[in-house]
């Protein structure tokens, strides 16, 4: 294999390999970051009753993320009586969140983890766009229930459901 291509994969590797990537039966990482007003947002402290969606898109106010975003909003209420919480989190500033939040009237918070301090406590890859990879936890009381780590965008909403459907059954 020729040189460049070995240093192009460690360096891809190594990006991407922040922490072991969270799997059912782990806990909910203690995690601090802001949310798109600058406020510290505490997932422990957020999410250790009930059911918690945490949810990771690359960048706000792109076309998959945007889809991802507005399937969770049209699903909110649904998600709502099920006793599902939402927070997005992704690499970009308060300011980038909070405006992305407005413009789509997204009714949860958006986490900007632009330190990089929940998706390293998520193992989630940035690889080499320094981007977070699109990823959905679902928590039930402080503990990962549900992982999907190939995130869908326009029916990620959909995809909690069906899975709060099949534990009823």
């Amino acid at each position: 294999m020729p040189t460049f291509l070995l240093a192009f994969a460690a360096c891809a590797i190594s990006l991407s390999a922040t922490a072991a990537q969270l799997k059912v039966g782990d806990p909910l990482p203690d995690a601090t970051a802001p949310d798109q007003d600058g406020k510290p947002l505490s997932l422990q402290a957020y999410g250790s009753k009930g059911y918690l969606l945490i949810y990771f898109y690359p960048k706000a106010d792109t076309p998959g993320c945007t889809k991802q975003a507005c399937s969770l909003r049209d699903g909110y209420a649904e998600l709502q009586k099920r006793g599902v919480k939402i927070l997005g989190a992704s690499l970009d500033t308060p300011e980038k969140q909070k405006a992305f939040q407005a413009k789509y009237k997204l009714p949860f918070s958006l986490l900007a983890d632009k330190e990089k301090v929940i998706v390293s406590a998520f193992g989630v890859p940035t690889g080499i766009t320094g981007l977070a990879k699109r990823q959905a936890y679902l928590f039930e009381n402080g503990k990962c229930v549900w992982v999907d780590y190939a995130a869908a965008t326009d029916k990620q909403a959909e995809d909690v459901l069906a899975f709060l459907d099949s534990k009823k059954k």
